[in-house]
């Protein structure tokens, strides 16, 4: 069998990951490009169908939710690295930064 220009015999195993999916250039205008405001509605994130993930909704809102406390609590809050000095991990399941270069300034005593 020929998938994508690339054959599979039998017996060979086939790794399927969603963050590949999610990559797509014939769904997504720069899929490689971190786009906040990206009308990302056909992803593959969270599953499709009858398959999709019950928790969804918590998944989106935790983020938002810590994002907005710690630029909150830490305004001046700001990379001490450029992005071209930052190093990925990039495996076949996770990817993203490997390590800050420093750490996050620590919160003053008078803040909760």
């Amino acid at each position: 069998m020929e998938v994508g220009g690339q054959t599979i015999r039998a017996g060979e195993g086939v790794l399927c990951t969603l963050s590949t999916a999610n990559r797509d250039e014939g769904a997504f205008t720069d899929p490689d490009e971190l786009d906040l405001r990206r009308d990302a509605r056909s992803h593959l994130s969270f599953g499709f169908g009858i398959h999709q993930c019950i928790g969804q909704s918590l998944a989106r809102a935790e983020p938002q939710i810590a994002l907005e406390t710690l630029l909150r609590r830490l305004p001046g809050l700001r990379l001490a690295a450029s992005f071209e000095e930052l190093r990925f991990r990039d495996g076949v399941g996770f990817y993203g930064v490997k390590e800050l270069p420093d750490p996050c300034p620590a919160l003053p005593p008078d803040r909760p």
